[in-house]
This record gives C-alpha cells, structure tokens and sequence, in this order.
C-alpha cells in the first residue's frame, strides 16, 4: 500500500503538499514543531496513491514516498 512520511522538524508549514495532493490525504498537524509551525501530516492514508506529488513541490525535502 502506497504511504508518505513527513519528516516533522524539518517541515515549515507552507502547505504546497498539501496543494499539491489530488487525493486530499495530507493536512496542517495540530501541534506545532520545534521551529513553531504547524508541520503537514498524512490524514488519510488509505486514500494515498503514492503518485509524489507532495515529494516533487516540498521545498525543504521532507517527504518520503513508499510504492
């Protein structure tokens, strides 16, 4: 089953993942990161394609796509 991981520390919060999803699988956390924001997270992982998209327009490479 396709699945991403979100490296939280290094996420800054500017939402092109969240953007870019076509599935709409990736939402804002509700806590905050060391940095103080609000780091993207996988909400529904049973709807994720593993198409990367999140990973291509992550600015600060923290998205990890499994196939």
């Amino acid at each position: 089953m396709p699945t991403i991981k979100i490296k939280s520390e290094r996420c800054k919060g500017c939402s092109l993942c969240i953007k870019a999803c076509p599935k709409q699988c990736i939402d804002f956390s509700k806590e905050f990161n060391k940095a103080g924001y609000h780091w993207a997270v996988l909400e529904k992982p049973e709807a994720c394609i593993g198409c990367g998209f999140c990973y291509l327009v992550c600015p600060d490479v923290c998205i990890e796509v499994y196939k």
